[in-house]
């Protein structure tokens, strides 16, 4: 049953290291399509084609989907996990997501000072944006914390796994779909945004998994968070 278990374990890593290279290969062929300008056709007519589903609702529904996003609002939401973490003597775990949040909002930025493309102007925004556009930031930094964040419920929660990683899915879709709304991001902004994001966000996840291994074979390791509380068990 063991070897099993640890097969099945050595699939599931070995699956998340590709999907961490297709994404990297992702991220390099957007790039090169964005310094070459050769996207601006394909970003131009689906803003346009978004630009007809407008709505005084749709609006709103989307400045809600696109606060859940804001770059402020995620650190916030890392900072007050990772104390949450701390104060239950969880430290691998809190140094992850600290490593996350912040790395994801650095590369983040790091990459826009790259690239220094500007946002695209196809009609009057509803929405203040300010510095350069891509890869989006909310694209990226929310992948990286609420798929952070679905990961850790999902492995403290077994049984409702896969509803917690198709709503994380949701909401961060629903995230990249906003900025594309409002018109403050080209489409290929938000594409890379999610393929630098999931890079990130497996490089924290593998960090995670493989310090956890080493503690357990070095040392007594420290109380895990994500499995269940047995606290109550006879």
């Amino acid at each position: 049953m063991r070897s099993k278990i640890r097969s099945l374990i050595s699939i599931i890593r070995l699956s998340g290291l590709a999907v961490a290279a297709l994404a990297m290969w992702g991220f390099a062929t957007i790039a090169e399509e964005v310094l070459e300008k050769e996207s601006y056709a394909f970003d131009t007519s689906i803003l346009l084609a978004l630009r007809k589903l407008h709505t005084p609702l749709r609006d709103q529904i989307m400045l809600g989907f696109t606060f859940l996003g804001e770059p402020k609002l995620l650190l916030v939401i890392c900072l007050s996990l990772g104390i949450l973490l701390l104060t239950r003597n969880h430290r691998s775990e809190a140094a992850t997501i600290a490593l996350a949040g912040g790395g994801a909002i650095a590369l983040n930025l790091l990459l826009k000072k790259l690239f220094a493309r500007a946002r695209p102007q196809l009609w009057e925004r509803t929405v203040d944006v300010r510095f350069y556009s891509f890869p989006s930031g909310h694209a990226m930094i929310s992948m990286v914390i609420y798929g952070l964040l679905g990961y850790f419920l999902g492995s403290r929660f077994p049984k409702q796994r896969w509803l917690i990683y198709s709503l994380t899915v949701v909401l961060v879709a629903a995230i990249g779909f906003s900025r594309l709304y409002l018109g403050v991001h080209w489409p290929t902004d938000v594409i890379a945004g999610y393929a630098a994001g999931l890079i990130w966000l497996m490089a924290c996840i593998f960090s995670l998994e493989v310090w956890k291994q080493f503690r357990a074979s070095s040392a007594v390791p420290e109380e895990n968070f994500l499995s269940p509380d047995r606290s109550n068990d006879c």
